[in-house]
């Protein structure tokens, strides 16, 4: 069975969203990321900010990419759930550090709010998912 067939044959949540939504959310999303998060690493290179302000971003990052790799290549809703749990755990302490740190850098928490809140959303989401089909 390939992943689209796989994917629609989920039972969802009746709030879940078209599938083309997610697309345009994650471009939005990923301008957002590259902006902020290439910012941050570039002020640990140079030293303006400590390598454990950027560690949460980093791991944010690493939990990100493997979301759809164990989604849709493993079609594993469990580990999916317990990785995007991850994911949001990451941001929150990636913005908590970087706040706490660096006053001047305060905008990528303001910046990153769309991202965390569809975090939430897709966490959600996925807890649904991973319920109504275990």
């Amino acid at each position: 069975m390939n992943t689209a067939n796989w994917y629609s044959q989920l039972i969802k949540p009746t709030w879940s969203p078209p599938s083309w939504v997610f697309g345009p959310v994650w471009s939005v999303l990923y301008l957002i990321i590259a902006v902020t998060y290439g910012t941050v690493f570039y002020r640990a290179f140079t030293g303006k900010v400590s390598w454990l302000v950027a560690l949460p971003f980093a791991l944010n990052l690493v939990f990100n990419i493997a979301f759809t790799p164990i989604q849709f290549g493993l079609k594993n809703n469990l580990l999916a759930t317990v990785d995007i749990l991850l994911v949001v755990a990451t941001l929150v302490w990636a913005l908590v550090a970087v706040w706490q740190a660096s006053p001047d850098l305060r905008w990528v928490v303001y910046a990153n709010i769309p991202y965390l809140l569809w975090g939430l959303f897709a966490t959600v989401l996925q807890i649904s998912i991973t319920y109504l089909n275990s």
